[in-house]
């Protein structure tokens, strides 16, 4: 058989697909050897778009489609007028959408003239390949693009199997798309590895839909049966990670390399080494709903993982490395940062990690070659932590942004609010601190959560979010129903809970100052014959250098490095000078903006170094 896989827009331009590149190596555990050919449709997008705007429609502004737009189905709605055939589907809709919420449109109005002849374009791709299975795998902002290819596929061949996968296919999604969409001939829902090689068994064996092959022992496949009655699968058991295999990404380097995205996106390799959350797995947060029906945390033994990073970075000559995990696993600490470590290579890594790090923790992940870390850090309120079940503490999480200035990490981090049970209170506490952390790291954005399906809040209506619809961004893409969106929506709304009013603006607009001001702000600490030197830069506060020399002072800040109860600390303090003169040192780094304190709790703000920045609209 020869087999297509497809990566259709708005996949990211600089990352090969990693489900193509698994399911590409897995065709080699198939009963008989397939050629398995991969199609970057992105790449073929934006190449279009590049070239017919003589240069106008950049892949920056594919990127803010791919990455900003996500969150309001723009993507989804440049393409929703190639799946329905119709030039102006729902613009009307669309723009009052955006405008409701000040949303950029971004290029959108100008890339959806171009949809139609690039999905038709598409299809005279697939179709001159003489493809014997087309695979589509599609998450996020996926859906409509392949499923208007697919739609045209089938109407021009109507033999041709067709079969979609991926995120936008896990639970309840994937029944919905079989049911609304009756050109997909095959869903995949769950796990793919082994789902794709017992699929392509079967059809290789029974040649066609009327004859095929064992279809009901496919784990986690949605189809119909010759008579076209409906069947569902029982989904697939979890792979061990030992069993997922090294991606294949040639197909993808030779289409980027040939690109005219390649001009100006560096490209960067998508790696996995787990799957599951192990935290998630004793304390789900409440408000996420990654890893839908498949939280238990696998991973590939150390070694393993070493041999596939070594392999691929010498293979394909990027250095830039993408973890798609979503955590890493405790045994990377002992077991694989340190070989990073001591081999010195020019690789940087990007990883999420759990918020709560030690110094040591983070000093082990920058000396391996990481350098971006998402360490889910979400809120600076310790009552908003545990809404989330977070598991830490606010002072914890300042303490990451600190020590991570101190490593060269760069932060990717969002503020989230409007949890069932937070209080003003909760928010004002941490307002008129917030110019004490200028120097650090700001938040990527303040965020109204949204409800995600299979997120404790979705499935537990009792802790807040009973009233629930599928969110209002569904309604300019899909010619649907509410009740049949329900099904086929990940991200819903419900009643607004929380902060609202003029304290949310107020604390969007202090995070946007943190954002404007932090490149050109630093606190830094360094040690002196008589105490400490301060070097406070901060935007917003008396700038200047001044020594602390109060012992009592000196010691807080010192003992602060890690967070403390404020009742351990004066009392530490009180031992050396009395209750007076502790409070006194404590009441003094406060006024200063040289400590943090949040329920209960306090810990030291300056870092060890002046931080690198960069500077917005500095010149190379």
């Amino acid at each position: 058989m020869k087999i297509v896989l497809t990566a259709m827009p708005w996949h990211g331009l600089q990352t090969a697909s990693l489900p193509v590149g698994i399911l590409k190596a897995c065709a080699d555990r198939c009963r008989r050897p397939h050629e398995v050919v991969e199609h970057y449709a992105n790449l073929a997008w934006a190449d279009l778009l590049d070239e017919e705007s003589d240069g106008a429609i950049t892949p920056d502004d594919y990127a803010y489609i791919a990455n900003v737009g996500v969150w309001h189905s723009i993507g989804e709605w440049v393409f929703a007028s190639a799946l329905y055939e119709d030039p102006a589907w729902r613009t009307d809709e669309f723009l009052a959408y955006l405008a409701d919420r000040r949303i950029d449109p971004g290029k959108a109005l100008v890339m959806r003239p171009y949809a139609d002849r690039f999905i038709d374009m598409t299809v005279d791709h697939l179709l001159g390949l003489d493809p014997d299975l087309v695979g589509f795998t599609t998450t996020f902002s996926q859906n409509t693009a392949s499923l208007a290819v697919a739609r045209r596929l089938k109407r021009r061949r109507p033999s041709l199997p067709v079969v979609i996968g991926g995120g936008n296919c896990e639970g309840p999604m994937g029944a919905a798309m079989s049911e609304h969409f009756p050109y997909l001939d095959y869903v995949v829902s769950g796990e793919g590895e082994n789902a794709f090689v017992a699929l392509v068994d079967a059809l290789d064996e029974g040649g066609d839909l009327a004859k095929g092959g064992d279809l009901a022992k496919v784990p986690g496949l949605i189809w119909r049966a010759a008579d076209g009655s409906p069947r569902r699968n029982p989904p697939a058991s979890m792979i061990p990670m030992t069993r997922v295999p090294r991606p294949d990404y040639d197909g993808w380097q030779s289409a980027f390399t040939a690109s005219r995205a390649a001009r100006t996106v560096n490209p960067e390799l998508t790696l996995e080494a787990a799957r599951g959350c192990w935290w998630g797995e004793k304390h789900h947060c409440t408000f996420c709903g990654l890893n839908g029906t498949a939280m238990a945390f696998r991973a590939k033994p150390a070694g393993d993982f070493l041999a596939d990073l070594t392999d691929m970075v010498a293979r394909h000559r990027i250095l830039d490395v993408v973890m798609v995990d979503n955590i890493m696993s405790n045994d990377y600490f002992r077991e694989l940062l340190p070989v990073l470590r001591d081999r010195d290579w020019d690789v940087t890594i990007r990883y999420e990690v759990k918020a709560n790090l030690r110094a040591d923790q983070l000093a082990a992940l920058a000396d391996a070659g990481v350098r971006h870390i998402q360490p889910g850090i979400e809120s600076l309120s310790s009552h908003v932590l545990t809404l989330m079940e977070k598991g830490v503490h606010a002072t914890q999480n300042i303490q990451v942004l600190r020590d991570a200035d101190d490593f060269g990490l760069t932060v990717d981090w969002n503020m989230l609010y409007g949890f069932p049970g937070e209080s003003d209170e909760d928010y004002q506490v941490v307002l008129w601190q917030l110019p004490a952390l200028v120097h650090l790291q700001p938040p990527a954005g303040t965020t109204r959560i949204l409800l995600e399906r299979f997120s404790p809040y979705f499935e537990r209506p009792e802790l807040g979010f009973v009233a629930r619809q599928p969110a209002r961004q569904y309604h300019h893409v899909y010619a649907l129903a509410p009740e049949q969106l329900y099904d086929l929506a990940y991200q819903f709304e419900g009643d607004r809970k929380g902060l609202t009013g003029d304290l949310e603006k107020e604390l969007r607009l202090a995070v946007r100052a943190w954002a404007e001001s932090g490149p050109t702000s630093s606190l830094v600490q360094s040690t002196t014959e008589h105490g400490l030197l301060i070097e406070d830069h901060r935007h917003g506060w008396p700038q200047g250098t001044y020594p602390v020399n109060d012992p009592l002072a000196v010691t807080a800040l010192q003992a602060l490095r890690n967070p403390r109860s404020e009742a351990s600390l004066i009392a530490r303090l009180a031992e050396r000078g009395g209750d007076t003169a502790a409070r006194h040192a404590v009441d003094y780094l406060t006024e200063r903006g040289l400590v943090f304190a949040e329920g209960g709790r306090l810990v030291a703000l300056p870092t060890a170094a002046r931080p690198l920045r960069p500077v917005a609209g500095a010149e190379l």
